[in-house]
């Protein structure tokens, strides 16, 4: 993930990736650029996350798209993942880098805090999320940070910054505008009623008149 590209999309799966989930993210991947994928699961034992984590590795490798896992160093690893994206209450960041190595992306959390931001950026984050910034089903949203921080982020740090939470192809020109590198989206995608192809082709569009 660089971001040299102007801003890219990140797709963060739902919880649920059984079934013909593999099949919905070929189809994401087919309809338009994506920069990564973060393998997102909950409240499921390690072997079966590394079970259904496995074939989407394997896509994404296909795609050439960064294969993030979400909170876990052990899965990062079985799974060779690109990469890994830490909240503020996961493994520190020192501790992630010390058992990942210095090849593999490692994400953080940052919410609407400036100053956590700051601490990633210097502790050696590969990026900074930031969100969340839209009313979202997908987690329980406690922050909602101004527009004003990517653009703060943006002018001062060569680290990529991702803008998360409730993002859609109505309302994600204002965070392109302000300077975020990726929009992260997971509901607007999985949940378009005309399947996901439909909503990373409107994405692309927007992104690439941008």
């Amino acid at each position: 993930m660089s971001d040299n590209q102007g801003c890219q999309l990140y797709l963060i799966s739902p919880l649920e990736t059984g079934g013909d989930f593999p099949q919905r993210l070929r189809s994401a991947l087919e309809a338009g650029p994506v920069a990564a994928f973060q393998f997102r699961v909950k409240d499921i034992g390690h072997e079966e996350a590394a079970r259904l984590g496995g074939p989407l590795k394997a896509i994404c490798d296909e795609f050439d798209v960064a294969f993030i896992v979400n909170d876990d160093i052990a899965l990062a690893r079985q799974l060779a993942a690109d990469g890994v994206h830490l909240g503020q209450s996961d493994e520190k960041l020192k501790n992630a880098r010390a058992e990942l190595g210095d090849d593999i992306q490692i994400g953080i959390t940052c919410h609407d805090s400036r100053h956590l931001a700051m601490e990633a950026g210097e502790g050696g984050a590969n990026y900074v999320a930031f969100g969340a910034f839209f009313p979202t089903q997908t987690k329980e949203t406690f922050h909602t940070p101004e527009l004003d921080i990517l653009q703060w982020w943006s002018a001062m740090m060569e680290i990529p910054c991702v803008a998360i939470g409730g993002i859609t192809p109505d309302n994600c020109q204002p965070l392109i505008d302000a300077g975020a590198d990726f929009l992260a989206v997971s509901g607007a995608v999985w949940n378009d009623s005309e399947g996901p192809a439909h909503a990373v082709q409107r994405f692309t569009e927007i992104l690439e008149n941008s």
